[in-house]
């Protein structure tokens, strides 16, 4: 019997997408629901209304099943590219937003950090996401954008993470205190 369980479960592994084929689909839904919301008529209207309970329904037994997980099975739920993101949708993600967008801060610094600079999270003000951003000075123009096309990428990868939040904005990183040597505070130059 253990052999008839791991054919069943290879076949069943073997039969999930792949993210490609994920992210087609969900592509290809945008496009239908987008041909739908704009074509007139009360079949139009109600495909729409059948796929927004389709979709409640789901978030519903999704929401359930998050209920029932351990922490461990929660967060590794949570860890799937697209399990996480349809936790998000649905409001049932075990982590809050903010802890979220400093994850996918963190996982953007080692790549901004090759590029001469370095990103920190800063925190949440009044649903606003805050980074500390600072562009190496050795790029030059040739590095592309610079600091524009860095706080882009880190934009959208924070609202993909926490969507909750209304924006994502660079604050000031702080200024590095001037150094003033001990010896010129307790000595006075000769004269």
């Amino acid at each position: 019997m253990a052999e008839t369980e791991t054919e069943t479960e290879t076949e069943a592994a073997a039969e999930r997408l792949a993210d490609p084929a994920v992210e087609a689909r969900l592509a290809r839904l945008d496009e239908l629901l987008a041909g739908l919301e704009s074509a007139p008529g009360a079949t139009t209207r109600s495909a729409i209304e059948a796929v927004r309970l389709l979709t409640e329904v789901y978030g519903e037994a999704l929401a359930r099943v998050m209920d029932h997980a351990d922490g461990q099975l929660a967060g590794q739920l949570a860890d799937d590219e697209l399990v996480g993101h349809l936790l998000v949708l649905h409001a049932v993600h075990p982590e809050p937003a903010e802890r979220r967008a400093a994850r996918a801060v963190e996982r953007l610094r080692p790549a901004v950090r090759e590029r001469g600079g370095d990103v920190e999270w800063a925190g949440v003000e009044e649903g606003v996401g805050r980074v500390r951003l600072t562009t190496g000075g050795g790029c030059g123009s040739g590095c592309g954008g610079g600091q524009t096309d860095v706080t882009a990428v880190v934009r959208d990868a924070v609202l993909a993470a926490a969507p909750e939040l209304t924006a994502v904005e660079p604050v000031q990183a702080a200024a590095p205190a001037a150094f003033v040597p001990l010896t010129s505070l307790t000595h006075r130059g000769a004269r």
